[in-house]
């Protein structure tokens, strides 16, 4: 589905704001224009920080009364940004696939939430297994019938 979550978890988006608050996240326009469109905001308690090739992505959320929100053009840029940022001990990648494939060779864990069903998609999380074989916490989950497991490894 274009820019949008496959599953709507429940527990999972807790999850991720627990795993997330307080912390600056990074993430590409398109994965932030569709948080925006559901949650009608960005993210709250954290340093929002978009990746976007339009030099006029910043004026546009300006107009839109997102002040708060930091558009930059890379990911290292953003990363910089974040290293700056009020709670930069943990920094969160979010997506999408681009961002995914140029930040995984870069990052020490990731948080998975691996999901027991199959939908047609256009867009994929990276290859990972042989760069993160240290699983550090597992726990199998399930929702309204779907199985699902929480999933974290490291380098």
């Amino acid at each position: 589905m274009k820019d949008k979550l496959l599953w709507h978890i429940p527990e999972d988006l807790k999850r991720f704001k627990d795993l997330t608050s307080g912390h600056p996240i990074i993430m590409g326009r398109k994965t932030f224009e569709s948080i925006v469109g559901y949650l009608k905001k960005p993210f709250p308690n954290r340093t929002n920080i978009v990746v976007t090739r339009d030099n006029n992505y910043k004026m546009g959320l300006d107009e839109r009364g997102m002040h708060d929100v930091i558009a930059v053009g890379s990911l290292w840029e953003a990363i910089e940004v974040a290293k700056k940022s009020p709670g930069s001990e943990v920094i969160t990648i979010s997506g999408g696939a681009q961002i995914y494939s140029q930040a995984l060779a870069h990052i020490d864990k990731l948080y998975l939430t691996l999901i027991d069903d199959s939908k047609e998609a256009d867009t994929f999380f990276p290859e990972y297994e042989t760069q993160f074989k240290n699983k550090v916490f597992e726990e199998v989950r399930e929702w309204n019938g779907l199985k699902y497991q929480w999933v974290d490894l490291e380098r």
